[in-house]
């Protein structure tokens, strides 16, 4: 296996680590070109027939889903939905719904204010009992409603999506799982009073983004026919988002387990064994979707890199950096695990070394992605594609605080804090990358950029990434209109965050039970599974 460190800073490479990882001492200098420095005139942009009847397709996973604290819900505010609201389109553009109590499969925000109703900002140890049996009256109603009510019957089709995007997916389940194999992985539903979360969830959710009258397609299927949908243009589809490949590494931090994918990664049924995959099996994969992206006919397709899955808070890490100057802290547990009693014998943790094997592997399929993107620009003329990218991963970093922000030693040169928008920056306090707090008085004191499971963003924070999105399309030639007239809007075009900000129950007002030391959080972990069942994510 390769390594690069300082001389005097030797990596210690994390046991099982495979040799096609390159442990990298230094974190990966992110592409903050979108044109992958490859300028190019290309077909569609220059003389376009007319505008294409699909103005926005995404091909994704939670991220894009618009999942949040545990549960898929509000996807009217997910990012794409917030793009096709700023190009004047959301009238047009189609998205999957999910009702019930808090959505699917668990909200953890839904469950802490329910909690914070009956029993105030914290949970007394003569009220542990009937908030249990509470808790798990509630999650044992959503679990009905899902598997045996009025969710168990998905909604009639009214169109293929434009947002195709599925949580819990990686690169196979978006190559090989169709209408017909979810209905097929549904299993009749047993009413579980130990494992409360509902059964067969991700299934159950996809089956609300596919079209049922095309009951084999693919999420790439899904997508081709859009594109095959011209109406006289030149493309179905004028921009197509394609953002995968979190889950190939997610489940690291979410299971706080590093099981290297092997024999079988490219099996539905044998996959979920592993929890991060190997550079080499990450690339195959890639190779895979990027065939079945060359069949949809888009103008514009933006590719999004992979975020480091250590910065979120889902995983915290505990004492003293490494060593000066390093991004790693030497154990990764739970948020609300106390540092002064941590124990890596029996609390669920991993180390900073696997930590670093983890983000190496990631900036593998980084470079990965922006090198298919500029081999795709490089192409012949007439077969050259305005293929985009948007380093995620280099935005991330640029908002991490312990990473980077509190600490200037860890910084590497190309690093710059990412400026927040006028109105997100003018929250007090600033919003960061922490597990997000009440301040017992109505307000916040932490975080604000991760939802309560810690691993998904707010709606603020989706809307950055939205931010970042239109500007690419708008450097590509989309142009965005003002909803009602349809006139097209000048340079800069910005997401309304004062908008956002009044949906954002969570930077608004957190739940107050959600104290600095989460102790409320690790109460419901411990005695309902809460944010284990929460990010299950359909697997």
């Amino acid at each position: 296996m390769a390594t690069t460190a300082p001389a005097n800073h030797p990596i210690v490479v994390a046991e099982g680590t495979p040799a096609d990882v390159e442990v990298r001492d230094e974190p990966r200098v992110p592409e903050f070109d979108p044109q992958v420095g490859v300028p190019g005139s290309f077909t569609f942009p220059a003389a376009p027939k007319a505008q294409p009847p699909h103005r926005l397709v995404v091909i994704g996973d939670s991220l894009s889903h618009g999942f949040q604290s545990g549960a898929i819900y509000n996807t009217d505010i997910s990012y794409p939905a917030i793009i096709a609201y700023e190009l004047g389109w959301f009238d047009d553009y189609r998205y999957p719904t999910y009702g019930g109590p808090g959505g699917l499969p668990l909200n953890i925000e839904y469950l802490l204010r329910d909690l914070e109703r009956r029993y105030g900002e914290q949970v007394d140890w003569w009220e542990i009992p009937g908030a249990v049996f509470h808790g798990r009256a509630l999650m044992d109603q959503i679990e009905d409603y899902w598997e045996r009510g009025a969710g168990s019957v998905p909604p009639a089709a009214t169109g293929i999506n434009h947002d195709l995007s599925v949580y819990g997916w990686d690169l196979r389940d978006a190559l090989a799982r169709t209408y017909n194999t979810c209905v097929a992985d549904i299993k009749a539903p047993k009413d579980d009073l130990v494992k409360q979360v509902v059964q067969s969830n991700g299934a159950r959710a996809a089956l609300r983004v596919y079209p049922s009258e095309h009951p084999d397609d693919t999420l790439f299927g899904a997508a081709a026919r859009l594109g095959a949908d011209t109406q006289g243009a030149d493309a179905g589809i004028e921009t197509l988002i394609v953002f995968l490949g979190a889950n190939n590494a997610l489940q690291t931090v979410t299971k706080l387990k590093v099981e290297w994918s092997g024999a079988g990664y490219q099996d539905l049924k044998k996959k979920g064994a592993y929890t991060v995959w190997r550079p080499t099996h990450f690339a195959n994969e890639l190779a895979e979707v990027v065939a079945e992206v060359e069949k949809i006919n888009a103008r514009h397709v933006i590719w999004c890199t992979v975020p480091h899955v250590t910065v979120p808070p889902i995983s915290r890490g505990l004492g003293q950096k490494l060593r000066p100057g390093s991004r790693y802290f030497p154990y990764y547990t739970r948020p609300w695990v106390d540092a002064a009693h941590f124990d890596p014998r029996q609390d669920p943790c991993i180390t900073g070394d696997q930590a670093r094997a983890i983000d190496s592997a990631i900036d593998q399929y980084n470079d990965a992605i922006v090198a298919m993107v500029a081999a795709a620009r490089k192409g012949p003329k007439k077969d050259a594609r305005d293929w985009l990218v948007l380093d995620v991963a280099g935005l991330l970093d640029r908002l991490a605080s312990r990473r980077y922000i509190e600490d200037v030693n860890a910084r590497p040169p190309w690093w710059s804090q990412y400026p927040l928008p006028g109105p997100v920056a003018a929250l007090k306090p600033t919003i960061d990358s922490r597990f997000l707090a009440g301040d017992g008085k109505g307000g916040r004191s932490d975080g604000g950029l991760f939802s309560l499971d810690g691993v998904h963003p707010t709606t603020v924070a989706y809307g950055m990434i939205a931010q970042e999105l239109i500007t690419i399309m708008r450097g590509a030639g989309v142009l965005f209109r003002h909803a009602g007239d349809q006139s097209v809007r000048s340079d800069p075009v910005t997401v309304d965050f004062d908008r956002l900000i009044r949906r954002d129950s969570l930077v608004r007002k957190p739940p107050q039970n959600l104290t600095p030391g989460l102790k409320t959080l690790g109460w419901a972990d411990e005695a309902l599974d809460l944010v284990r069942n929460a990010v299950h994510l359909g697997r």
